[in-house]
């Protein structure tokens, strides 16, 4: 048994959520793979992975095993890719996850040019703010904004957002134009439900050179950016958003800007790696590509 290659096949199968689709990712029989599971598996001694008729599951076991395979591979590919003749193309599969707004106004528009740039690197981005597992779900970078929490992982910042407090001009012609945060109470307001915590997000605002936290209730609570968004330009309350994405409808006057004094300093947006480790070629070339939009992107502001 080539045990590389096992625990390779192993972790597609997981990654895969099956034998079949594993199968035809890695363009070998289904035989072959299921094969080379079982070898696996008699040559640890325990099982690892729970088959039914319907679904496919980790032991315990397995599932530990699996965490260690996703490094110890990586590991190996980024060492055997610096033996390599570093004046070849940049090649291999680099996965990201990132907020969806992010990816909206950064990624999007500029994704043909990485493609053309670098054609024999493979993207998968997922789309999420939610805390992940980047070793357990095979993840090499992860994009984040606001405070990171304290971990294991490298933090290279990228630059900084600005958050304003908005609401639809039709709004704030009906019922007026907040002066403190404190007005707010007397508004309808539009939460934003955390990732982390579940909850509604604490709205900010500088009061007196400090950050100060605020709850309000409200009618209306929505865990999707777009969604928040399409709530405000409808003049269903205020809400607290990024300038990049605020920035056009500002700019045509659909929504307009409130309690401007009481703005918070910007919010840092950063990419994030595991640590002792070395970073696939792959991974290097999309962070620094990354780092290339950022600085000429006119929405971001430097750090």
């Amino acid at each position: 048994m080539d045990r590389f290659h096992a625990m390779r096949t192993f972790v597609r199968v997981v990654d895969s959520q099956g034998f079949s689709r594993a199968a035809q990712a890695m363009s070998l029989p289904r035989s072959s793979v299921t094969s080379l599971v079982k070898q696996l598996e008699a040559h640890l001694g325990f099982a690892l992975l729970q088959r039914t008729t319907r679904s496919l599951s980790m032991t315990d076991r397995g599932e530990q095993y699996y965490r260690h395979c996703v490094q110890w591979l990586a590991e190996l590919d980024a060492f055997e890719e610096q033996l390599r003749d570093t004046s070849s193309a940049p090649r291999g599969r680099v996965r990201v996850d990132m907020p969806g707004a992010l990816a909206k106004v950064l990624i999007w528009p500029r994704l043909k040019d990485f493609q053309q740039r670098f054609p024999e690197i493979e993207l998968i981005l997922s789309l999420s703010d939610k805390p992940i597992d980047m070793v357990g779900e095979g993840v090499d970078c992860v994009i984040r904004s606001g405070q990171l929490p304290d971990s294991s992982l490298i933090a290279k910042p990228l630059g900084a957002v600005q958050w304003m407090t908005c609401a639809a001009t039709t709004y704030l012609n009906s019922h007026g134009t907040p002066q403190t945060p404190e007005d707010l109470a007397q508004h309808q307001i539009i939460n934003y439900q955390a990732a982390l915590t579940g909850r509604p997000r604490a709205w900010q605002f500088q009061i007196e050179q400090q950050t100060r936290s605020m709850e309000f209730a409200g009618r209306l609570c929505v865990n999707d950016t777009e969604a928040y968004l399409h709530c405000v330009l409808e003049g269903l309350g205020l809400v607290q958003l990024t300038e990049f994405l605020l920035r056009p409808y500002l700019q045509s006057g659909r929504l307009r800007e409130v309690l401007a004094a009481f703005r918070t300093p910007p919010t840092p947006v950063s990419v994030l790696f595991a640590q002792g480790r070395n970073l696939p070629q792959a991974t290097r070339v999309f962070i620094d590509w990354l780092e290339e939009l950022v600085e000429r992107n006119p929405l971001f502001l430097q750090t």
